[in-house]
């Protein structure tokens, strides 16, 4: 078949680096010509193609060749530091010549309105686009309800002080969770009522207690790959967490930061549960793409929605225009998709060989978290071993771990986890470092055993 030939030349250009990434490969007409067949031959080897993520279409201006994430090098005999500390996307896999493509293609569609005042909740175009990817994720929400923000934690941050329907005033947060919320519920001096979340999910009972006993006005969750534990709720303890929302007039503020990443489609959001408003959805694209785009939206409620735009233009204005128009290109385009899924075979990869990892050195005292996007878990190390002991034990070894005690609310800490993510360690140096790990939990509890001599000298 002809359009087979087609697709054959063009994967061979791009393979002998004829056609760079980012580049606008040959029009439709052009290679119809060279081939001596049809536009629509070209067109169905272009689509195939695009299915295959090796190249990309741009409305009215042709296809573009997708930026494939770089071979590893040969890692060198002595691995050095390994990096169990750090948390983005992995270096070696972000796109930044596609996007910075489709920030030339902004400034082109955009022009003069990339450089002045914009709306504080979006613009309407990026907006559009951002809604009907949601509907991907099974989050079914007009564009008129999504705010553009700075970061997801822009949102959380300003949502922490709002007023909201109910009157009431305090809030509920897992514990642990991600640190920069920690610091902002410090930073407003907000009430705030902790829920244990463990490897086996969370405390559902005393969940129910806080709803029906205090003034709780919302609940903040990380419904997928929670930070810092890498925990999933499965959809009946989703549902769940919405009816005693329902039942006891509480909101759900849902962190779904690496939706994207999930690889089952089955999993649905607490949203899809409660569309009404009652569970206000936020989503970031920093620790699957490009963190510093600092790019997000929240799903706001009519109720809420004034209060919270106001609350916005006092912080910032609006965000970027440009760093919008371009995600809205990187979207509608194709690439995100395709870049989606070359990251959840790389952190899917990691994250098994983390887990096997685990399974195979760590003493059975130590406990352990995961999940499949490779971005977070957590070790408790066994007693009377203290975190900061062994993150510093573990240094001095060239492995970075974190420390979780930042991540509890004031009075509810706990000094025995650390936090990995493999998000940026390569492949190779996983087992290495799990393995030092284990060689130095066993190490201190060893110390912990041996009894100190103390030697009295009589004169």
């Amino acid at each position: 078949m002809i359009y087979a030939e087609v697709m054959g030349y063009i994967e061979r250009q791009i393979a002998r680096g004829e056609w760079k990434p980012g580049s606008r490969s040959p029009s439709i007409r052009s290679l119809a010509r060279k081939f001596g067949c049809s536009n629509n031959t070209v067109i169905k080897a272009y689509s195939e193609l695009e299915k295959k993520h090796a190249v990309y279409s741009v409305g009215r201006s042709g296809y573009y060749v997708v930026e494939q994430a770089p071979a590893r090098q040969t890692s060198p005999a002595d691995p050095g530091i390994i990096d169990f500390l750090s948390a983005g996307p992995d270096p070696g896999a972000m796109p930044y010549r596609d996007f910075q493509h489709c920030i030339n293609q902004a400034i082109d569609v955009y022009k003069e309105e990339m450089f002045t005042y914009s709306e504080s909740q979006g613009s309407p175009s990026p907006r559009a686009e951002l809604a009907r990817h949601l509907q991907e994720l099974q989050v079914f929400a007009p564009p008129e309800s999504l705010c553009v923000v700075s970061g997801s934690q822009q949102a959380l941050h300003l949502l922490i002080s709002l007023p909201f329907p109910s009157g009431k005033k305090d809030i509920c947060v897992e514990q642990p969770t991600h640190v920069s919320f920690i610091e902002s519920v410090k930073l407003q001096q907000a009430t705030a009522y902790g829920v244990e979340i463990t490897s086996s999910g969370i405390d559902m009972e005393r969940l129910e207690h806080l709803f029906k006993c205090k003034s709780i006005k919302f609940f903040y969750t990380v419904s997928r790959f929670h930070n810092p534990t890498g925990y999933s709720y499965t959809n009946a303890e989703k549902r769940k967490m919405v009816e005693l929302a329902q039942k006891y007039d509480v909101y759900i503020i849902e962190d779904d930061y690496l939706g994207d990443l999930d690889p089952n489609l089955r999993h649905d959001p607490m949203f899809a549960y409660d569309p009404s408003g009652r569970v206000i959805y936020t989503k970031s694209f920093s620790k699957i793409m490009l963190p510093g785009l600092r790019l997000g939206l929240a799903v706001v409620p009519e109720s809420l929605r004034a209060a919270f735009l106001r609350a916005k233009f006092a912080a910032d204005l609006h965000t970027p225009v440009l760093t919008q128009g371009a995600l809205e290109i990187y979207l509608r385009s194709g690439m995100y998709k395709a870049h989606i899924g070359r990251m959840r075979t790389i952190y899917s990869r990691k994250a098994a060989i983390l887990q096997k990892a685990y399974q195979e050195y760590l003493p059975s005292a130590a406990v352990y978290s995961g999940s499949p996007s490779g971005f977070y878990s957590t070790i408790r190390s066994p007693a009377p071993l203290k975190s900061r002991t062994f993150i510093e034990h573990m240094k001095k070894r060239n492995v970075l771990l974190g420390d979780a005690r930042t991540m509890f609310l004031p009075g509810l800490e706990q000094d025995s986890y650390v936090r990995l993510s493999v998000s940026q360690t390569e492949e190779e140096f996983i087992p290495a470092g799990v393995r030092k790990i284990a060689d130095g939990i066993r190490e201190l509890l060893d110390e912990t055993r041996t009894p100190q001599v103390k030697f009295v000298t009589s004169y």
